[in-house]
């Protein structure tokens, strides 16, 4: 039975292998200027919410406060208002609700008291304020470290392969996951918050693991066999280990939706991140991989 896959496999890959290259790229390239257009008219990369850029965010002990009524009334004097629902997160009842916004304490709150027709105390509601600067400064540390992260990245691919074009295949890969992700995630509207950040983080990771495996399959496995058959073998442990973590954290996306944003927001990142590094790994850099091999021919 995985003989008669493998011919299956190989008898289309041979053939066609070059031209699934063209999808990533079209992707790549769409994503490099979807993204060019959103910086040129942001100024950033990303919307940010208020722990990004400073601003105000009041949480209210309510549980029988109409959320969608506040959030049309509030929007209309303050459009960049953000205003999430917290849920118990065992019975999934409201308990309570949060707003963000870059306005000043002062009047947030005294258009949040007009809206609920109570005053906002200690007892019935929590208030937190970070400056315009200190909140910009904690981006660019985080912006730095995702950039510094993928840069020793690369060095240890390089290390590890020491040949330039495996090694720019697995880095070209992982800079597609990220951008193409990225790209998305503005496309979708979605405004990142320190935990959407670290995300990107993590993806970094999660990019690069099933590059590496491919590359060390194809060019440092004492495994024998064609190129095809060692691709083979390393596409189904690969996807083993990619659909395995899409699961995971899709299952746990589903338990923590409506109850955690900084969580649902990680896991979607996460999620979209996978979703286009099997793009990436197995038609980019498998490809690239095929093709270097055949003109070295390499064994």
């Amino acid at each position: 039975m995985e003989q008669l896959q493998f011919s299956k496999f190989e008898s289309v890959y041979q053939k066609y292998y070059k031209h699934l290259l063209i999808l990533p790229a079209i992707l790549l390239l769409f994503s490099i200027i979807y993204l060019g257009q959103f910086t040129s008219k942001n100024g950033d990369l990303i919307y940010k919410d208020v722990s990004l850029t400073g601003g105000t965010t009041i949480t209210v002990f309510d549980s029988q406060a109409k959320i969608e009524n506040i959030k049309q009334s509030l929007s209309s004097q303050f459009p960049d208002i953000n205003l999430r629902i917290i849920n118990d997160i065992t019975t999934g009842e409201q308990k309570a609700f949060y707003l963000e916004s870059k306005e000043d304490v002062e009047i947030l709150k005294s258009a949040l008291e007009k809206e609920l027709d109570y005053s906002l105390t200690n007892e019935n509601s929590s208030i937190e304020f970070s400056g315009q600067s200190l909140s910009e400064g904690f981006y660019k540390q985080l912006r730095l470290a995702v950039i510094l992260a993928f840069v020793l990245m690369a060095i240890v691919v390089f290390v590890i392969f020491r040949t330039p074009l495996p090694s720019g295949a697995v880095i070209i890969s992982a800079f597609a996951d990220i951008i193409m992700t990225i790209a998305v995630i503005d496309i979708l509207g979605f405004r990142l918050s320190t935990s959407g950040i670290i995300a990107l983080l993590m993806l970094i990771g999660y990019s690069v693991d099933t590059d590496i495996l491919l590359t060390s399959r194809l060019l440092k496995s004492s495994e024998t066999g064609s190129v095809n058959k060692k691709l083979f073998g390393a596409f189904k442990t690969g996807m083993t280990m990619t659909l395995a973590a899409i699961v995971a954290i899709g299952s746990a996306l589903i338990i923590v939706q409506g109850l955690s944003d900084v969580l649902s927001q990680m896991f979607i990142i996460i999620l979209i991140g996978l979703g286009f590094d099997i793009i990436n790994t197995w038609l980019t850099n498998a490809s690239i991989l095929k093709w270097y091999m055949e003109v070295k021919n390499i064994k």
